[in-house]
C-alpha cells in the first residue's frame, strides 16, 4: 500500500541516508535509465480509502526509521557497476 504522496527518488535517497545516520552519502543521478523503466509512479490509494476505509498509519519518516533498523542487521554488497555494465551489454541502458 502507499500513502498517495509523490516523492522523487532524490528525496527518498536523502531521507534514507539520514535515517541510516549517513547524510554524507549522496545518490548518483546519472540521467540514464533502462529501456522500459517507469519514470513516474505514485500510489493511488483513493479506492482503498473508499472501499476499505484505509488511511496510512505510519508516516514516511517512521517507515524509513523502521527500514533503517531492519537494514542495520543486513550486510550490503554493492553491485551497481556490474549491474550497469550488464544492462549496457544487453542494450537495455545507454
Amino acid at each position: 500500500m502507499g500513502s498517495g504522496v509523490a516523492r522523487d527518488i532524490l528525496e527518498v535517497a536523502e531521507q534514507a541516508a539520514a535515517a541510516l545516520g549517513r547524510p554524507d552519502i549522496r545518490p548518483q543521478i546519472t540521467g540514464q535509465f533502462r529501456v522500459g523503466d517507469i519514470r513516474h509512479c505514485t500510489a493511488d490509494i483513493s479506492q482503498a480509502r473508499r472501499l476499505l476505509g484505509y488511511e496510512p498509519r505510519i508516516s514516511f519518516d517512521e517507515g524509513m526509521a523502521e527500514l533503517a533498523g531492519w537494514l542495520a542487521g543486513q550486510e550490503a554488497v554493492d553491485r551497481v557497476e556490474a549491474a550497469r555494465a550488464e544492462l549496457t551489454e544487453r542494450g537495455l541502458a545507454p
